[in-house]
């Protein structure tokens, strides 16, 4: 049994299988929790933003494989891959922006009157890039899944 797309191709509908969808709902916290491990991680020894932004990523992709593309998109909106991109940035740019306002210069985490403000800082930073990556990547990754409809434009 098939059913037609748009472009009037031919598509296999989705067969669930109970022994992956459940493989996936025990391992994807453990995933995810690496993920955050890695990225944390980076800021004293191998690993970052990312790496652990990816290792997030192939969570959302796994999930997807599992479950379906249409009902992980529609948990895992536009939004909020824009949320986690533009979250991302927004982190960023206020911990290096931070120490400017404080007389220092970028990224320069011990202005911060916190203790061990360097360590924080740098997690924070490593934190915000695997945000933008995770986010990047699963956007990316829906929208191609998507497709795109090329439209002549009329004159």
């Amino acid at each position: 049994m098939s059913e037609r797309t748009r472009e009037g191709r031919r598509q296999r509908p989705y067969t669930e299988s109970t022994v992956i969808m459940t493989t996936v709902r025990m391992l994807a916290p453990f995933i995810f929790t690496f993920g955050l491990f890695v990225m944390f991680h980076g800021a004293s020894s191998a690993g970052g933003g990312f790496q652990g932004g990816t290792i997030v990523a192939a969570m959302v992709l796994m999930l997807a494989f599992a479950f379906g593309i249409e009902p992980t998109r529609r948990w895992f909106t536009n939004t909020a891959a824009i949320l986690l991109v533009g979250g991302g940035v927004l982190a960023f740019a206020l911990i290096g922006l931070g120490p400017m306002a404080l007389g220092g210069g970028f990224l320069e985490y011990k202005l911060y009157p916190v203790p061990s403000a360097t360590k924080y800082g740098i997690e924070g930073i490593e934190l915000a890039i695997g945000a933008i990556v995770a986010g990047v990547i699963s956007g990316l990754f829906f929208a191609i899944a998507h497709g795109f409809e090329y439209r002549r434009t009329e004159e």
